[in-house]
Parts: C-alpha cells; sequence; structure tokens
C-alpha cells in the first residue's frame, strides 16, 4: 500500500508537470563542478555551480542517468561520477596507500569508461559522447589539474559530469542518452518478467533498490525502505529484491517520489521526534502547503500561523476551487525513522482530508489552555514532545512516542499511555508546571474521560472552582500556600514548589500536614491583614472540598496527579490574571 501510494504520486507530479521530477531511467542530483570540453574531446574548462556562501555553498541540481547502486566493489554511474571514477584519481592520494588507492581508482575509471561503451554502440553517433570518450581515453589532464578549481574538486571528492563547448544542456541529457535509458533494459537487467507486486502488471523486477536520502540520522549516502541484504531474509533460492519482485517503473517511481519528499527543499516532511514525516495528496490540494504548518514551530519573535484558521481553510471548500479543496481527498502520513542501512517504517495512515481536519482541530481544541501572559509559543507538536523531555531536548524525547503521538492525532484516538506519565515526571523532577505540559496533561486526560465515555467531570481549560476531585484541589491548594510564602517573604529564592512538589503531587499525606503550619508562619508575616484573610478564606473554601474534610489522601494516582499539575497551573494563572486587571482598572 505504500510503495502504491508513492508510486500514484509520482504519476500525479508528472501529470502536473512538478518542477524537479526526473523522468524514468534519471534522478535529481547535486553536481557541483561540469566538465566543459570541445568538440575534439579537449578540456577547455571547469564550470563551477554552486551557489551560498561558506558550508552553505552548494551544487546546483541536475537531471542526470539514475546512479547506480554502489557497495564494497567498483560500479560506475553513466556519463557522472566523482573525481576517482572520471579522472582515476583518488580523493586521499598522500598517505602510505597511495599506491594501492591510484591502482584502485585506475580501475574505477576503466569500469567508468566501459560503463558509457556499454550503453552506447559503436560507432559513437552522438558528438558530446564521443567527445567524452575521446577526452577520457587520451589521459590527458593536465590541463584539468593544473586548474585553480581542481585541488578543491579533488578533495571534497565532488560530483562531476560533462558539457560540450556552446552547448546549454548537459552530454548526458542529449537525445541519444534519453533514448537509450527510457527504451529498455540495461545490460544488467536481465531475466523473466514478472508480476510487479506494485503495479501488478508483468515488468523485468529491480534486485537492488534505490536508496532513500533526507531521513534524519539515516546513512547521508542513503538507506533502503526495501532490502534483502543477508541469507535469512531470502527464500526459495531468490536474490535479494526478487524475494519480493518490484518492477522497474514501479521503483523508479516510488523511490523518486520518496526522494522528492525528503528533498532538503520540501514543503512536505516534518521532523517529529526522531521520525521524518512526509505526507501528499492522491490529488491536488491546500493541505500540502499548510500541512507543516500546523505542526510546526516558529523561533520567538516571529509572525505565528494561525493553525484554526489554517484548520477553516481545511474544512470548507474555498469557492471556484472544489476540485483542491474536495474534503474527500485521500490523504498520505508516512513515518520513517533510521536503522542502521535501512529505513523503519514508524507509522503509516491513511485518511480523507475531511478527517484528518477534523481530528487535528479537536487535537487543538483538547489543548486549549489559559495562557500566561509572558508564555510566547504556541502549542505544537514539537513543544509537547519537548515537554516530557530532558532539558526539552529533541534527542531525549522517548523514540516510539513522537510516532505514536503522530498516530493519536491523525486518527482521532487517545493519546499514548506513557504520554501522561512522561508529563508529570518532568513536572516532578524540575518542580515546573509549564504552560506546555499543563495542557498536555489537560489533553490526555480529556481525551481519555471522552473515549471511553467516563462521567466524571475534567479539568477545563481555566480555574473551576466547582472541581471536587481531590487531585485538582490539592494543587489549586498548593498553589496558594505557594502565594502565601511568595507574598511573605518576596526576596525569597526557593519556594515550598522547589522542596515539596514531589511529595505533595504524589503522597499528600506526608507534605501537606506540615504545609499547613508552615502557612500560619507566613500569614503572620503579612502586613497587609485583609490580604491575609482573604488567603485564609481561600484555603478554606478548598479545603472544604475535599471529602475527607482535614485529612489528606495518603496517595494520588497518575491521574490524579495529572490533575494536581492543572489545577497548580490554573491557581497560579488566576493570581495573575486578577493582578492584570486590577491594573487595568486603574
Amino acid at each position: 500500500m505504500i510503495l502504491q501510494a508513492l508510486a500514484n504520486y509520482y504519476d500525479r507530479m508528472t501529470k502536473e508537470g512538478t518542477t524537479g521530477i526526473a523522468q524514468e531511467g534519471f534522478e535529481q542530483k547535486e553536481i557541483p563542478f561540469l566538465i566543459i570540453l570541445s568538440s575534439h574531446g579537449k578540456f577547455v574548462d571547469f564550470q563551477d555551480t554552486r551557489e551560498g556562501e561558506g558550508k552553505k555553498k552548494r551544487g546546483r541540481l541536475f537531471t542526470v542517468p539514475k546512479g547506480t547502486k554502489k557497495t564494497s566493489g567498483i560500479a560506475a554511474n553513466l556519463l557522472w561520477d566523482t573525481p576517482n571514477y572520471v579522472f582515476g584519481y583518488p580523493k586521499s592520494a598522500s598517505n602510505k596507500d597511495s599506491a594501492a588507492l591510484f591502482k584502485r581508482a585506475k580501475e574505477q575509471q576503466q569500469c567508468f569508461i566501459n560503463t558509457i561503451k556499454e550503453r552506447f554502440a559503436e560507432p559513437l553517433r552522438d558528438k558530446g559522447i564521443s567527445s567524452v570518450v575521446t577526452f577520457l581515453e587520451s589521459h590527458d589532464y593536465t590541463a584539468a589539474f593544473s586548474h585553480s578549481l581542481w585541488s578543491e574538486i579533488q578533495e571534497s571528492g565532488a560530483n562531476l559530469t560533462f558539457k560540450s563547448e556552446g552547448e546549454n544542456n548537459l552530454v548526458c541529457q542529449n537525445p541519444a542518452v534519453v533514448a537509450v535509458l527510457t527504451g529498455g533494459e540495461t545490460p544488467s537487467e536481465s531475466g523473466k518478467q514478472q508480476i510487479c507486486l506494485v503495479s501488478g502488471e508483468a515488468n523485468i523486477p529491480v534486485r537492488l533498490h534505490t536508496a532513500i536520502k533526507g531521513v534524519r540520522g539515516a546513512q547521508t549516502s542513503g538507506a533502503n525502505i526495501v532490502s534483502f541484504n543477508l541469507d535469512a531474509f531470502q527464500s526459495y533460492g531468490k536474490d535479494q529484491g526478487l524475494n519480493a519482485p518490484v518492477g522497474r517503473k514501479a521503483e523508479f517511481a516510488y523511490t523518486t517520489a520518496l526522494n522528492k519528499l525528503l528533498a532538503r527543499e520540501s514543503r512536505q516532511k516534518l521532523q517529529v521526534g526522531d521520525a521524518t514525516n512526509v505526507f501528499w495528496a492522491e490529488k491536488k490540494h491546500k493541505i500540502e502547503n499548510v500541512f507543516a504548518d500546523i505542526f510546526g514551530e516558529s523561533a520567538k519573535g516571529e509572525p505565528e500561523q494561525d493553525y484554526k484558521s489554517l484548520i477553516a481553510l481545511l474544512r470548507s471548500p474555498e469557492t471556484g476551487a472544489k476540485t483542491e479543496l474536495d474534503p474527500n481527498t485521500r490523504f498520505y502520513v508516512l513515518g520513517l525513522a533510521p536503522n542502521a542501512a535501512r529505513i523503519a517504517v514508524r507509522y503509516w495512515y491513511t485518511g480523507t482530508v475531511g478527517s484528518i481536519a477534523d481530528n487535528i482541530g479537536q487535537h487543538f481544541d483538547d489543548l486549549e489552555m489559559v495562557k500566561g501572559t509572558k508564555e510566547w509559543r504556541r502549542i505544537t507538536l514539537k513543544s509537547l514532545l519537548r515537554s516530557t523531555a530532558f532539558d526539552e531536548k529533541d534527542d531525549r524525547i522517548s523514540p516510539n512516542l513522537a510516532g505514536d503521538m503522530m498516530k493519536s492525532i491523525l486518527t482521532g484516538t487517545p493519546y499514548p499511555k506513557t504520554l501522561l506519565a512522561a508529563a508529570i515526571r518532568r513536572c516532578r523532577a524540575e518542580h515546573e508546571i509549564t504552560y506546555t505540559r499543563a495542557a498536555l496533561i489537560k489533553a490526555v486526560l480529556w481525551r481519555e474521560t471522552r473515549f471511553y465515555k467516563r462521567n466524571e467531570k475534567e479539568v477545563g481549560m481555566s480555574l473551576d472552582t466547582a472541581n471536587t476531585n481531590p487531585g485538582y484541589l490539592l494543587g489549586r491548594l498548593f498553589a496558594v500556600l505557594e502565594k502565601i510564602q511568595e507574598e511573605a517573604s518576596p526576596s525569597i529564592n526557593a519556594t515550598i514548589r522547589d522542596r515539596f512538589y514531589g511529595s505533595a503531587s504524589g503522597t499528600p499525606v506526608t507534605a501537606f500536614p506540615h504545609l499547613m503550619k508552615l502557612k500560619n508562619y507566613h500569614l503572620a508575616k503579612l502586613e497587609n491583614r485583609g490580604r491575609a484573610v482573604n488567603l485564609e478564606k481561600q484555603i478554606g473554601e478548598i479545603v472544604d472540598k475535599l471529602e475527607a474534610g482535614n485529612s489528606f489522601p495518603p496517595h494520588l494516582n497518575l491521574a490524579d496527579q495529572g490533575r494536581f499539575a492543572v489545577g497548580y497551573y490554573h491557581q497560579r494563572q488566576a493570581f495573575f490574571t486578577k493582578k492584570d486587571e486590577k491594573i487595568k482598572e486603574i
């Protein structure tokens, strides 16, 4: 299903004329340097295609013949490759094994020449190809080696290809090359046709699939989403990809589409934890342009995307663009994670645009929470996951949590069971209930209650004085006690939250009796006696709602610990809100 959807996406892009999509037999490749040759096969110049500055300097993308799958052996690409293959000159030629390196480089160059000759029958009728072969077989590279760019080319091992002097296209883009690459099988593709498992049509199966690049954490040279590289993975004497026959056309289509989605400049990918997510629709739809914005995160000070307007855009088609905003359009989300030389599928989701828009909208509704005046961030998927990790670092996020979280959002199901525990664990460890953590805990509790149809009243987005849940009440009480301490000692560096949050939220009976005695000392220090009376009344109002009266529960379960955190956050925000309102009145 995954490969089928990707192959269909490639067909869609070719029909729409999407830029940067290569035809069968070709691929988009970064080529930093071009070798300019005369019609007689003489070196003329190197052309530097790079743009940018410093480390951000990158070569231009060109459409070149599809690269050969390279392993530890010698295998050359057609009409483009590294200096080892083109010039027979190794990247590192100054160490003690330089003789062996030069010998191997010469073998690589001979393979490069033979690859050209095997694909194009002699006599060579194309002038561009003929000049390339003449240049390579002359072995006269003095002019190239003395060029000012050569040292940089040799040290970097950058890709090279050929261009005839005075021509606009590369030699590998000449009509003769296109005719050969699109006209039939390659010399290495021998054997019978089989039914392709992706297209259902008879085609020659591909033994080695094209590497997929752009998955964060995977090998930079690319990794495979389909591979059979050990005997244990093979059966009935089938070698590598022949175990699950995928035809040449389908293999090219799905790998080209996936590499396009994962490209550096792609707007259809999103990094969440260790999972690289790509997404696309079965036909042109604006969700492809806004999906990343809904979950993405802006830097501090930058204008935020209004996710509500983006979701509204998906839910209601615009006049005159119904085909682009059809809510019944199929939409796909693929989560990929690195796994040595392979790529693991973290999750795969397919649904309609309408259902996804509703589920995303519900996700943000569940997260609605009163925000502090100094809080600048909007709640994004990345910020939610970071709030469960040490120091809010991406590499500290639980590996499976990102994928499970995304899947829950897209399907509208309860969040992962580990999410609440992770958020509470960070609250206890850091003694801090941030806006993001409070919203996350509230959302988890709301979904659990709604999905399992529980009758209990759940925490809201702001202070609820009618909520009688013991966890919520104790969280409020803890916030009031801390407020009293802060007003009694304005210059205090550490409050009761830093010393007692863990015990108060987990085993209240061990902390609150002591804290209730301590608050009497703090209240006595307040000079404003009216303020002291009001705070005392607030404590009484909260304690009276506890079922056991003045006795505190011996422990709180995980859900009630979550309600404790939300109650604390709500009460703290209520203090600040009242203060801001008084300032406005004045």
